[in-house]
């Protein structure tokens, strides 16, 4: 599901580290160089308050009876449309994490309540002439105080000053600081900034912001939280829901949220396991390059006081601070205990890493008049009434360490949609319980049950393990005791749907054709969450790396395949089974041969007008198309196996000569060979125009057209001149691919060429003219031009020889006007 949002940050976003570690920073606070001194500098308060100046007012004058007064990580003081802060000297240059959600807004500007709108880290302190300065804490370098460098660090590292403060008046200890912040709350400031890549910074204008109104003020220990409500316009008078340039409406929440005096430990981040991560870079004297230090996110969980001896000897123990993620009380009622049980699956993992009863799914207690949903210390599945087919899973983490401080995964009402697409097109044919145009709830409770697993594990700081599937032999997936061991995929955070290589005489039952938490994902979290027992990050990242040479070494299914930055490694794909992809691929269709003649009555539905045939049929064909790509990523393709420089062996390998083979024989059998089986007239009489191309024929062409890109056959070449007998012969795969494309002129009896065959044989000639006719540099500069131009003189030849045994008009004018194009060509000099 959807992990590319804003707020997700692969090594893209600042790091924000507090000055008293070993960070740059250029203001007047203590330098620390260990973590004891990190927690001395806390613990300690030398901040004394400058002497009273006749302008500063005193508190009673200024925080009077009409005052209503809320206490906790910072004051605030409210009377009619006047508010104060109180800013106490304990959280000055602390870190304090700033972030604004949505809360309520008008329809049609693809967000919704709970979803966040920015993010920064902010800090406030003492400035000059009796002021409190806001800056934003931007920090992306360090360097210990004591090396010359530091000072170079601390020039180009300012924090920028976003808000300045007159202090009104001093607190009654003489240890706080009143500021009026009412304008500062009801203009386009921090508080109601949103993020331009969101769906709403996309479409709103945000400069027009205009009619704020405070809503609400809670004060908590570590945080405070004020809801705002505004109006702005849409970008343009055509933009927006209505297309009118109607003004939106919308109420924003912001919370101030107090992060850790002494920031977790990091822990560093290894591309061997797939951790979501933040980075920094670090400067010293005794460099020779600068060092990017990148760390995993992750929650903090430590043992209870009176656990850590039982904790170190290997017992397992309950955490201080479990994770507890709440239940949207949106959430239909029938809904909520699948959702907790996609969370709670996780304790099987978290359990593997030394702790029991680490993460909790709970419904939101509605009737507790103690708690808030906007506090921002609950983490929430938020439940959207969207008709968009996804769901999400975030997280809000420190920026100084990693430390998961919270989430709100988004979970889209219309997700129940596209899961019984996928389930009836992948699993019917096994499962009869898939046969319907509306699912059971306890099936549909299971299929909610694997999303909401899914992404939790994106909350817990795990990213897509792509090349988990790959782990599987083929075989296995069709084996109920391989199933029932290990799953169809050692990872949930794959997408790898159901089981769709499962035939039906294989008796598999439903358990065995769910995605479920694997060994992968149980790994992932030991490594990322169980202590180490070092006490520095370098000490850390030594043993965590022999970890995973040790671990990954004996265990295939621990394998991370990352499909998102290393798109080349064809076993890192997307809803794709298994380690032979033409093998899975070919049991998918089988799959679907039997499932399309069933589809009018498996979604019949009283009353309806085919739209559900109509739907599901597209979600077949497009599942078909989804087969031919994942057999199409293994020609020309490389494996890449990332090793530490004390392991033999090479990290790029050719696909093996016998996989790319068995992926040409694929697409003759299964795409060339016109599959006249997916034009069910029973079916596409029922919800298609007649038209051209039709979906054969335009898959066909499609997949036609890559194998003969010249960026393919280049790489073909590229291979074989890197691996040399190891990678699959380039003329072989011209010759394989034209045998296939014109096997009908191959024979000594009549030549009669079908019409699918003909717009086949047509493209194929188009995608070869196209490439000889082309001035750059890949086309006429390397092999490439010379296999073809050889291939145009074979197939001249061969054309000529069959027109004298063709009887059908229009297999002779399709071969005539081919022979024609060709002559012509050869003839034209620009052409070739």
């Amino acid at each position: 599901m959807k992990t590319t949002r804003f707020f997700i940050k692969i090594f893209l976003l600042f790091v924000c580290l507090i000055a008293v570690q070993t960070t740059a920073h250029g203001q007047q606070k203590p330098i620390a160089t260990s973590w004891d001194d990190v927690a001395k500098a806390a613990a300690k308060d030398t901040t004394k308050p400058p002497p009273a100046r006749k302008k500063i007012k005193s508190y009673q004058s200024v925080i009077n009876k009409s005052f209503k007064s809320q206490f906790g990580l910072f004051a605030v003081h409210k009377a009619k449309d006047t508010v104060y802060f109180e800013i106490p000297d304990s959280i000055l240059h602390r870190d304090i994490m700033l972030i604004n959600r949505l809360n309520k807004v008008s329809g049609g500007y693809d967000m919704y309540a709970g979803e966040e709108l920015d993010e920064r880290t902010i800090q406030f302190e003492k400035g000059v002439d009796s002021t409190i300065r806001i800056r934003y804490d931007l920090v992306i370098s360090e360097a210990d105080s004591t090396n010359d460098i530091y000072k170079a660090v601390v020039n180009s590292n300012v924090n920028p000053v976003a808000a300045t403060f007159p202090i009104v008046a001093y607190g009654k200890d003489s240890k706080s600081y009143v500021i009026d912040v009412s304008k500062f709350l009801k203009e386009k400031s921090m508080v109601n900034n949103i993020n331009g890549r969101t769906g709403l910074g996309a479409q709103a204008n945000i400069a027009s912001m205009k009619d704020f109104n405070i809503e609400s003020i809670h004060v908590y220990p570590i945080n405070v939280e004020i809801s705002i409500s505004k109006n702005m316009d849409p970008k343009g008078p055509q933009s927006g829901p209505s297309k009118s340039g109607d003004p939106l409406s919308m109420e924003s929440h912001t919370s101030f949220i107090a992060l850790p005096k002494v920031p977790m430990q990091r822990r560093y981040f290894d591309p061997r396991v797939g951790y979501f991560a933040d980075f920094f870079n670090t400067y010293a004297d005794d460099q020779q390059k600068s060092e990017e230090r990148d760390f995993i996110l992750r929650w903090r969980l430590e043992p209870r006081d009176e656990d850590i001896v039982k904790w170190k000897k290997g017992e397992l123990v309950e955490p201080k601070h479990p994770i507890v993620i709440y239940i949207d009380p949106a959430a239909p009622k029938q809904w909520r205990p699948y959702l907790i049980s996609g969370i709670n699956d996780w304790q099987k993992a978290f359990e593997q890493a030394g702790f029991k009863n680490a993460i909790i799914g709970k419904e939101w207690p509605e009737n507790d008049t103690t708690m808030h949903i906007d506090d921002a210390r609950y983490s929430m599945l938020n439940y959207f009434a969207s008709d968009v087919a996804n769901a999400y899973g975030p997280n809000i983490h420190d920026p100084r360490s990693g430390e998961i401080i919270q989430t709100h995964i988004g979970w889209y009402h219309n997700v129940m949609s596209i899961l019984h697409d996928w389930y009836l097109i992948q699993a019917s044919a096994t499962d009869p319980q898939a046969r319907k145009a509306k699912f059971d709830t306890e099936l549909m409770g299971q299929l909610i049950r694997f999303v909401s697993s899914h992404e939790v594990g994106h909350t817990l700081g795990l990213r897509h393990n792509f090349g988990s599937s790959s782990q599987t032999p083929v075989d296995s997936l069709r084996s109920k005791h391989y199933l029932d061991l290990h799953g169809h995929t050692a990872s949930i955070m794959d997408y790898a749907r159901f089981n769709y290589v499962a035939q039906p005489q294989d008796r598999i039952p439903q358990y065995d054709l769910f995605p479920r938490i694997g060994e992968y994902d149980k790994w992932a979290i030991e490594w990322g969450y169980k202590s180490s027992g070092a006490t520095s990050f370098e000490e850390d990242k030594k043993l965590q790396r022999k970890l995973i040479v040790d671990r990954t070494s004996k265990n295939r299914r621990l394998w991370f395949g990352d499909g998102e930055r290393k798109r080349f490694d064809p076993r890192s794909q997307m809803e794709d089974l298994g380690d032979d992809a033409a093998k899975a691929s070919t049991y998918g269709i089988k799959n679907l041969q039997r499932i399309l003649p069933n589809l009018p009555a498996w979604t019949y539905e009283e009353g309806g007008i085919n739209e559900n045939l109509e739907s599901i049929y597209k979600s077949l064909t497009d599942q078909y198309f989804r087969y031919m790509g994942h057999v199409l990523k293994n020609v020309g393709g490389v494996n890449y196996t990332i090793k530490s420089e004390e392991q033999s062996g090479p990290l790029y390998v050719p696909v093996s000569k016998a996989m790319q083979r068995e992926a040409m024989q694929f697409f003759n059998k299964q795409l060339f060979d016109t599959p006249y089986w997916l034009i069910n007239k029973k079916v596409v009489n029922r919800i298609n125009l007649p038209e051209s191309p039709n979906f054969v024929e335009d898959v066909q062409v499609r997949v036609l057209n890559s194998l003969m890109d010249i960026g393919r056959i280049n790489k073909l070449i590229a291979n074989m001149k890197q691996f040399g007998n190891n990678a699959y012969n380039v003329n072989e795969y011209i010759t394989t691919l034209h045998q296939g494309i014109w096997r009908e002129l191959k024979n000594n009896r009549e030549v009669k060429v079908d019409s699918y065959r003909r717009n086949l044989q047509k493209s194929y000639w188009g995608a070869m003219l196209e490439i000889l006719s082309a001035n750059d540099a890949a086309s006429s500069e390397t092999d490439a031009s010379s296999l073809l131009k050889a291939d145009v003189l074979l197939l001249q030849s061969q054309i000529r020889q069959a027109i004298p045994r063709v009887q059908d008009p229009l297999t002779l004018y399709h071969l005539k006007d081919l022979q024609n194009r060709i002559k012509h060509a050869l003839e034209d000099k620009r052409s070739l």
